[in-house]
């Protein structure tokens, strides 16, 4: 497609510069623009090319400017990027130097918040709401050059439990307040719940299929009495035509206008145009189609969500081949699991694909779940799961984990339930940057009393992991592994089952000049770095498995010598695997002045490759091989220790 428009949007004021019959051809451009992009470098289509006229309309409605634009899980921010001046970025999408995959504000002052997570932009805006009024800032018909607020939601986040703790606020606001409810009928997958069963019965309703209904009808018959009928005198006939009977949202104090066509951009904009300046606040219901404009992400948004780089060929797609991922591996192990062991369930959050859970949703859909965007009630529903004897895993992206850490605290840690967490993503993800990077997930489970956490190396050590952790039924147990293909070195090895507390030797050296305890897949690293230092030291090389407990044996038994101990983690330094391992020689009365430690900075990473991630973090080859030698450095001033023999841990030959 020849581009005539795009290009020379350079901000919301030429959208709204544009004549109206010029609107659908923007439209076209950008989706056309979006989907050439991510076939090339990946990153989230489905859920932008169903806001296209959204964006659009917003835009040419309001002044985000100075009026406030809140996005939820913000995925479906590109088309707002290309509205406010970022088409030139748009070939660098979600690289380093370019247009980024969610909303940022050092990007855009367009952008209020850096948002990756669901359920937040209701409460985040009323927040806004409430501070502009408080300054005497907001929008009203007292204060018409005032900032109106508007909240973005969709892909089902309104069933997630902040976004419903939002909507209960947002209705005591007297003052404008818009919710726009993006109702594509999808989440990441097909959304859960009754709440999506709700809207789904609300779609196809009689109400839908012919909203221009008298208001006079429509309002005599609105639950909420004389409060609602008086709400909608301050409406003109083209929204009060489209007020709608839906009681779940008037019982939250808001009026629900909807559903309306969310392509339709004549009908959107003189909708728009009319609720904008309404006092109260309100909620615009529309219906998009996930995917829109292209038949394969419209016949298959779930797979398309967030592609990897990809060709089209006619009818056929092809998509950029890789290795064997962890994600595919935990999906096949955990099947495996539930085939051989009938008290296994498991359960994700939104994210079946994503994890690889949706292998055992086919094999065993009575003892699997997809609870939606709700990673609090999941874990909560698999504590549940505990408390009757089952072994429950819940896998769950490690930067959505946190959602979950009160649910693990109270109603698994305290109780000494089983709950198994299964920790996709964790460490550094590449184009998603820092709103997804799972860098906290040890710091947080560390401190719950008999916690086990585990890190997987390779499919193996995973599978064996997830094995320790079936049977393991004194407390909460996690693994992390991360966004990443497997590692197959090892594969002829073998690998040794887990024990409690106990690394594994993955390269032993004679008198080694350094010990690398390696927490996770930077084991791996580790084995070349070493390898590429054999002319300069000699340096052994563990696989640490646990960060809790630590293996207190290793620790002392090599301190007492006097080897330095360098501890590698693709997780934060503070509170994490590393730092376990100085409170273990504390604890013991060792030298800990003998531990160097490498792990991510007390500092964002931003979006980029993976492999520019671990660079920028020093956990690339390069980069450890500079910890190792400072880890040696601390031998020279250290007092000479008496020789004590090396713990028989489980080990392998060297690689």
């Amino acid at each position: 497609m020849d581009l005539k428009i795009l290009p020379g949007i350079s901000s919301p004021a030429d959208v709204k510069a544009l004549p109206i019959e010029d609107l659908p051809a923007l439209a076209a451009e950008m989706r056309h623009a979006i989907c050439s992009q991510v076939q090339k470098s990946g990153g989230h289509l489905a859920p932008n090319l169903g806001v296209v006229e959204l964006m659009i309309a917003l835009h040419r409605v309001f002044d985000f400017g100075h009026d406030r634009l809140l996005f939820d899980v913000g995925h479906q921010c590109y088309p707002h990027k290309l509205i406010t001046g970022r088409y030139s970025d748009l070939p660098k999408l979600r690289q380093r130097g370019g247009m980024g995959g969610f909303p940022d504000p050092a990007e855009s002052d367009f952008d209020l918040f850096m948002v990756g997570h669901a359920g937040t932009s209701i409460s985040t805006a009323t927040g806004m709401a409430h501070g502009d009024s408080l300054r005497g800032e907001g929008w009203s018909p007292d204060n018409p050059t005032g900032r109106r607020t508007v909240a973005f939601i969709g892909d089902a986040s309104i069933v997630n439990g902040l976004a419903m703790e939002g909507l209960n606020h947002a209705g005591t606001l007297e003052r404008q307040f818009l919710v726009v409810l993006n109702d594509n009928g999808m989440s990441i997958a097909k959304p859960q719940g009754a709440v999506a069963s709700y809207f789904d019965r609300l779609r196809v309703s009689d109400t839908y299929r012919s909203v221009k209904r008298a208001a006079k009808g429509v309002m005599s018959n609105l639950p909420g009495g004389n409060t609602l009928r008086d709400w909608s005198h301050r409406l003109s006939e083209v929204a009060k035509d489209m007020v709608t009977d839906d009681p779940w949202f008037e019982k939250f104090g808001l009026l629900h206008v909807g559903p309306v066509d969310g392509h339709d951009l004549p009908s959107l904009i003189e909708t728009l145009a009319t609720v904008k300046d309404f006092d109260l606040p309100l909620v615009l219901h529309a219906h998009t189609v996930k995917g829109k404009g292209f038949g394969y992400t419209e016949s298959d948004a779930t797979a398309f969500h967030s592609p990897k780089p990809h060709s089209v060929q006619g009818c056929r797609v092809e998509v950029a081949s890789g290795g064997r991922s962890f994600t595919a591996a935990f999906g096949d192990a955990l099947s495996e699991l539930m085939e051989r062991d009938g008290t296994v369930t498991a359960c994700t959050a939104a994210m079946p694909d994503g994890t690889g859970v949706q292998h055992a949703l086919g094999r065993f859909p009575d003892r699997t779940w997809d609870t939606g965007i709700c990673e609090s009630h999941a874990a909560d529903m698999m504590a549940g799961m505990a408390k009757t004897g089952l072994r429950p895993f819940f896998a769950v992206y490690s930067t959505f984990l946190q959602r979950a850490f009160d649910q693990c605290f109270q109603e698994a840690s305290l109780q000494g339930l089983p709950l198994r967490l299964c920790l996709d993503r964790a460490g550094l993800v590449g184009g998603d940057g820092a709103v997804h990077h799972g860098f906290c997930d040890v710091t947080i489970l560390r401190s719950l009393p008999g916690a086990v956490l585990m890190a997987a190396i390779d499919e193996q050590s995973l599978r064996a992991a997830l094995d320790f952790m079936r049977t393991h039924d004194d407390g909460l147990s996690a693994v992390r592994y991360p966004r990443a293909d497997v590692d197959d070195r090892l594969i002829d090895i073998g690998c040794p089952p887990f024990e409690m507390g106990r690394a594994r030797r993955l390269r032993e050296a004679p008198r080694p000049a350094v010990t690398v305890m390696a927490f996770g897949v930077t084991a791996m690293t580790a084995l070349d770095a070493a390898t590429a230092l054999d002319q300069e030291m000699n340096v052994e090389v563990w696989d640490a498995r646990f960060a809790k407990p630590v293996d207190a044996e290793l620790i002392a038994s090599t301190l007492q010598r006097g080897i330095p101990i360098l501890t590698i983690e693709e997780h934060t330094l503070i509170g994490g695997f590393g730092a376990a391992v100085v409170e273990e020689a504390s604890n013991q009365g060792l030298d800990a002045s003998l531990i160097e430690r490498a792990g991510l900075p007390d500092r964002w990473i931003h979006q980029g490759s993976r492999s520019e991630q671990l660079a920028e973090a020093g956990l690339d080859v390069e980069g450890i091989i500079r910890s190792i030698r400072a880890a040696a450095a601390r031998r020279q001033h250290a007092p000479e220790a008496p020789l004590v023999e090396v713990p028989a841990n489980q080990s392998v030959p060297a690689v």
